[in-house]
């Protein structure tokens, strides 16, 4: 890749993606207009998802197919290697990684570019990380406690040596020291979380297969099994792009469960949201090293 600005390759990986109900189509979509390419390696699987992918049809795309260790169960590591290997075939100076159920909205596209450019010439600055909307039940609705991120790198330095632990965040090696948290600054954007609004026979189907790669039994999906507290209302506009989606497949009634428990962990995170609100404080896990 060539040119005065530092390029930006988008990369994802997805299997199954139609039988578990992930927006994966608009989530590519969502970043095309942003990247000079985008590389996604699709994983052998029992639905259409390599087709649909196929069907985008945009110069950009480039597909990988590939073939999951179906015996690895730890710790998410096949989730790890799939991400890794749609990264390595990036060529850009940056490397964009959505989930299938992330998207970034058109209206922050412009301040995403910018913040690239912006920090391209600062090397300290090893990723962006972005603020996080993870909608919940229903797409009016937020989940905002500490048990959810609420930041996270999307967007990584593609000319270090970094690599996925479990696929949702990096880790970054300089000359061989042990690995630390990437150094970052703020994107001034959102990643749009929906992963948690499919409907609730796709999250219980999600839950199913998924769970074998991190060794445990799945738990039966029930959206009201949650802390009042740990929801907000979603008063802005989704990507036009998830539109359809949306309505199509997401749930759009949600109640809360009176006979919930709260857990031990909800009980905690109670906790936590208290002395956030009392201190100013952000409780929420970080995987990153904010420089600014």
């Amino acid at each position: 890749m060539t040119g005065s600005r530092p390029s930006i390759s988008g990369f994802t990986f997805i299997r199954n993606g139609v039988q578990l109900g992930f927006p994966f189509v608009e989530s590519i979509r969502s970043l095309l207009p942003l990247v000079d390419e985008f590389v996604v390696a699709v994983g052998r699987g029992s639905d259409d998802t390599l087709a649909r992918v196929q069907a985008i049809g945009d110069p950009k795309l480039r597909i990988i197919e590939t073939v999951w260790n179906e015996r690895m169960a730890d710790r998410g590591f096949v989730y790890a290697q799939q991400k890794m290997i749609a990264q390595y075939a990036c060529t850009g100076d940056w490397a964009f990684y959505l989930e299938g159920d992330e998207l970034v909205h058109e209206a922050e596209l412009g301040r995403i570019r910018a913040s690239v450019d912006r920090h391209h010439g600062d090397p300290r600055i090893e990723a962006l990380v972005f603020d996080y909307y993870h909608f919940y039940g229903v797409p009016s609705q937020l989940a905002t406690s500490p048990a959810w991120y609420r930041r996270e790198c999307r967007l990584i330095r593609n000319t270090i040596r970094s690599y996925a632990p479990d696929g949702q965040y990096w880790l970054v090696t300089h000359r061989h020291r042990s690995p630390t948290y990437p150094r970052a600054a703020l994107a001034d954007a959102h990643i749009y979380h929906y992963g948690h609004v499919r409907r609730q026979a796709y999250m219980q189907e999600k839950l199913e297969q998924t769970s074998r790669y991190w060794g445990k039994a799945a738990p039966r999906s029930a959206y009201g099994r949650i802390d009042p507290r740990a929801l907000s209302p979603f008063d802005g506009t989704h990507p036009a792009v998830i539109q359809e989606w949306l309505a199509r497949e997401a749930e759009h009634e949600f109640a809360l469960d009176p006979d919930h428990v709260l857990t031990r962990r909800e009980r905690k995170h109670r906790l936590s949201m208290l002395l956030e609100r009392s201190f100013g404080w952000d409780l929420s896990h970080k995987h990153y090293r904010l420089v600014r």
